[in-house]
Formats: structure tokens, sequence, C-alpha cells
């Protein structure tokens, strides 16, 4: 649910009981709704241009990069050799950017379900959508399940980039969701997904990283901070089927000027390795 009243938006929802996230709205630019869900595109006072999918904040322009970057560059630097990479979900186009940029990246496979989400980004979002012109971009439109039951063991990673746990994204949070990813990789491939809010929802991560361990034999949860996402921040289930995999230590570092060179706003060396130190009531609720 959201609440546009006397030039504000408010996200309102039960997976953040009791607080919400508001933005001063200067013009709605899309109001409508696909065959999946209600979408909005608003520009706001602070952050810029700002996607809105039934009623949750998906991106701003200011404080995207964060996201984009971590979800993009944690799991493809915990790889030796990232070439073929498939994206599911993320519309606004802000992951597949970061993944053609990446200099080992070679094919990029994008399964979005819903259009329209699309079509408003490239509209509304040009610096997000910008790597939908890349020529190592496959783009299918459908649902990520099914096309993965269709291709097996050709990723080297895959990417979750899905809006919360309810609605259309719903079964992209569920085992057997994990177990089709598992058999669309390669021997030595990883997965990276959406991972919710440790503040609000350690109990649901707990659950699902306990899951991701009759799955895979490497799995940890790491985390950034993103202001306009509930409770400033969002965090990430990775997942290896190679045993050696060390998350926390990346297998590719960059220098300063690669990291300016590939125009990262978030993501560097040391905040890969930072991800993953976590709070100490966090750390308690994950390992109990």
């Amino acid at each position: 649910m959201n609440v546009m009243k006397k030039g504000w938006f408010s996200e309102l929802s039960p997976l953040w009981p009791g607080q919400c996230m508001s933005l001063e709205v200067e013009e709605v630019l899309y109001e409508g709704r696909s065959k999946f869900q209600d979408v909005i595109v608003f520009k706001s006072k602070t952050y810029g241009n700002v996607l809105i999918l039934d009623g949750v904040i998906q991106c701003t322009e200011r404080d995207e990069a964060s996201y984009q970057e971590m979800i993009t560059h944690l799991p493809l630097n915990s790889h030796p050799n990232p070439k073929h990479v498939l994206v599911v979900g993320g519309g606004d186009g802000g992951v597949v950017r970061e993944c053609v940029k990446h200099p080992s990246v070679e094919t990029v496979t994008q399964c979005e379900i819903d259009e329209k989400v699309i079509e408003v980004s490239k509209k509304y979002l040009p610096t997000m959508s910008v790597g939908y012109d890349s020529p190592k971009l496959n783009q299918h439109i459908g649902d990520g399940l099914e096309f993965m039951k269709k291709h097996t063991a050709e990723f080297d990673v895959i990417i979750t980039d899905s809006s919360d746990p309810i609605g259309p994204a719903e079964a992209l949070f569920e085992k057997p969701y994990y177990e089709l990813m598992k058999d669309a990789l390669k021997p030595n491939g990883i997965i990276c997904a959406q991972g919710e809010c440790q503040m609000l929802h350690a109990d649901f991560i707990k659950k699902t990283l306990d899951m991701c361990r009759t799955i895979y034999p490497v799995v940890n949860y790491g985390y950034c901070m993103i202001p306009t996402y509930p409770s400033g921040q969002i965090g990430f289930i990775l997942c290896s089927k190679d045993s050696n995999t060390n998350f926390k230590e990346p297998l590719k570092t960059w220098t300063d000027e690669e990291v300016e060179k590939l125009n990262l706003k978030y993501y560097n060396s040391d905040i890969h390795r930072a991800a993953f130190v976590l709070p100490q009531h966090v750390k308690k609720t994950l390992s109990s």
C-alpha cells in the first residue's frame, strides 16, 4: 500500500509495520498497471526519479548504485572467471548495467517477467537502463522459473534482483527456485539473490539461509546501506556450488583507478569484505 498525500509519497507495508519511508514528490511521471503489478514513476524533491512497484520503492536515481553494484559485484568478483551471467528480474536495468561493464563478462541473459517495468525504466531511468544497449545482452520476457527449466549447466553466475516475497516475486524465495538455479549453474557456479533487511527480517533470512545450506555447500549473507530501502539496509543471499568459495575475500580486486574507470560509486574491494561483517545480534540470530 502507498499513500500520495499533500505532495508526499509514503511507503506503507505489512513487511515493515509501524514505519515508512516518505519522499517529497515534484511530479508524477507515469502511473499505470502492468499485467502483474501497479507501476509508478515520480520525480522526487531530493532523490531524482523513483520507481514504485505495488506501492514499494524499487530504486531512486540518487542511491540505486549501492544496491545494484553490490548485488552484482559481490558474486562476480567471488567467481574465478564469470563469463556467462543470468539476471532474473532487474527490469530497471541496474544489474544489467553493472554486469555488462564487468571486464570478465561475455554474455548477460536477462529474464524479466514484466515488460512494462523495462519500458518505463528505459524512458524515465536512463542512467540505470543504459546497459540495455549492450551487445553482451540477451533479453527474455517471461517467468524465470520456466526459463531455467530449459537451461541446465549454462551460467557461471545467476543474480536474482527481485522485489519482496509477496506478489509476483514470492516464488523466487522458495526452495524449488534455489534448486533450479543450482541446476542452471556450471559446476563452480555462484548465485546471489536479494536477501531482505536484517533489522526487520532476521528470522526470515535465517530460514532462507538454512534452506540454502541443504542445497549448496557454501552459503553466506552480506549487506549494503541504502537510504530509501526499509531501515536503510538490504541484504544478499550468496551461494556457491564450489566448496572452496570464500565470499568474504574477493578473487578479483580493483585499484582505485579501475574503480573510477568502471564508474563505481559504492563498490570496492574493502566494502566487499566489510559486507559480511554483521552486527552481533544479527550474527547471533543467523548462527543459532
